[in-house]
């Protein structure tokens, strides 16, 4: 391909993309050479290779074809002289920009852009979250690989993404050539499809068994589909041997996912499995606060009044997310009307998140707070072991998920180990029993209704 040629194309482009994307993104790119299959483009900044590659290294890649068919890859890398080379103190988004890992911005690597607000600086650390945080940091630290895989998995808003991203951008930061890969399960299986669709197996082998850092969210994706599965097991597999580094994030524990084949719940296994906690409210109330400091310095003269980071601390309990979400709400709205942050103020802005936040105990919740109260395993209390000093705990937490939560019988059944639902009705029938009889199990019923409802 030409310089001429490339002009053509960037017109082309330009028709296609409209022109504000064209001047922000392909106008400043330069046909570097092209060799071995491989057209290298110079860029100013890495940032800008690696959004283009991200949004435009496809359609690039196919007018590029039309016009040389030999022409396989296209690569975007900044001038070895340029300013814009990314230094470990300005990461790029993407994670090991350095030129040693050239993959990391062909147009056909699947890394996923990393959130820049998801550091380790920004995550809030506590007791529920501590051992996940701790196991995080030492894997960014980039030392020998000790946790492999590191698996974190907890419920929707825990913390999982930020500290997978948070990973990505330390290792980048420490060892900026390193080859690491971020990706969803859902991206995995949708390169593996397109590479089988379009007959490029060994491409995508290839690239995959090429990284250095692999580190796959929400794996729970993939249950059920047998063909990405297999592919799954054999990346994982060779990434091990070769002493490679993989980080793993689900919503539930590897044992627990469904459809997920035993060969690979049983490699998950192998490597460090951790907990992310549903958040107590001394960490609530601390994510609350660092975010505050964040937004005095967007909405400076904004008041908040005592008590109101408390109260949502307090009443919302199951979602970072929501939590942040409605603190942000709360600052918006507080700074278009004028107002200082009262109560009445945030009863009246946040009426729905507040509604939709009231008492919504889930199965995971209560066999948490079972499991801690009579001091035995979460494993032990969902297992298949029948001894008295499981069995009525788990009898317990039974009635309570019939009583606190809208979930069937068949429902609770599978959350508890795969049980049948007159299982679970005779754990609800037992405990009703002897709430009468026993005065120790009717107390500690109340307390731990008392706990989930606080």
């Amino acid at each position: 391909m030409t310089q001429d040629q490339w002009g053509q194309l960037k017109q082309d482009l330009l028709k296609t993309i409209g022109k504000s994307n064209y001047k922000s993104w392909i106008e400043p790119l330069e046909l570097s050479h092209v060799e071995e299959g491989v057209a290298t483009f110079a860029v100013p900044t890495s940032f800008v290779g690696n959004y283009v590659s991200q949004k435009y290294g496809d359609q690039i890649l196919y007018h590029a074809r039309s016009i040389s068919p030999d022409i396989r890859r296209v690569h975007f890398q900044v001038p070895a002289n340029s300013a814009g080379r990314p230094t470990a103190r300005a990461p790029s988004p993407r994670p090991a920009a350095d030129a040693k890992a050239p993959a990391q911005r062909d147009a056909s690597m699947p890394a996923a852009p990393l959130d820049k607000r998801f550091s380790f600086d920004t995550f809030v650390v506590g007791k529920p979250n501590e051992l996940a945080h701790a196991a995080a940091k030492r894997v960014a630290s980039g030392g020998p690989v000790t946790f492999n895989p590191l698996f974190l998995y907890g419920g929707v808003g825990l913390g999982k993404t930020h500290l997978m991203h948070a990973i990505a951008w330390e290792l980048s930061q420490r060892q900026p050539e390193l080859n690491v890969v971020y990706l969803s399960a859902e991206q995995f299986m949708y390169r593996f499809v397109s590479a089988l669709r379009e007959r490029k197996m060994m491409d995508f082998k290839s690239m995959f068994r090429s990284v250095d850092v692999l580190m796959v969210d929400d794996v729970q994706f993939i249950a059920g589909k047998d063909s990405t599965q297999e592919e799954f097991f054999h990346t994982f597999n060779a990434l091990v041997d070769g002493g490679k580094q993989i980080i793993i994030s689900a919503d539930r524990a590897p044992g627990e996912i469904e459809n997920l084949e035993e060969r690979i719940k049983s490699r998950l296994q192998c490597g460090l499995v951790v907990d992310l906690h549903p958040t107590n409210y001394e960490l609530r109330l601390g994510i609350l606060q660092s975010k505050v400091e964040y937004y005095r310095t967007q909405y400076p003269g904004l008041v908040l009044a005592d008590g109101v980071l408390e109260f949502l601390a307090m009443r919302i309990t199951k979602n970072v997310r929501v939590l942040e979400g409605a603190l942000t709400r709360l600052f918006a709205f507080a700074s278009l009307v004028g107002h200082e942050i009262t109560m009445e103020l945030t009863q009246d802005c946040l009426a729905d998140v507040l509604r939709s936040s009231e008492r919504q105990v889930t199965i995971e919740e209560i066999q948490r707070q079972v499991s801690d109260h009579y001091n035995i395993r979460l494993s032990d209390l969902i297992g298949p072991k029948r001894v008295r000093v499981f069995a009525r705990p788990r009898q317990v937490a039974m009635y309570l998920a019939k009583h606190m939560t809208s979930r069937s019988l068949p429902e609770i059944g599978r959350r508890f180990g795969g049980r049948d639902h007159t299982t679970v009705m005779h754990g609800v029938r037992r405990i009703d029993e002897l709430r009468v009889a026993d005065a120790q199990i009717a107390e500690d019923i109340d307390l731990l209704r008392r706990t989930l409802e606080a």
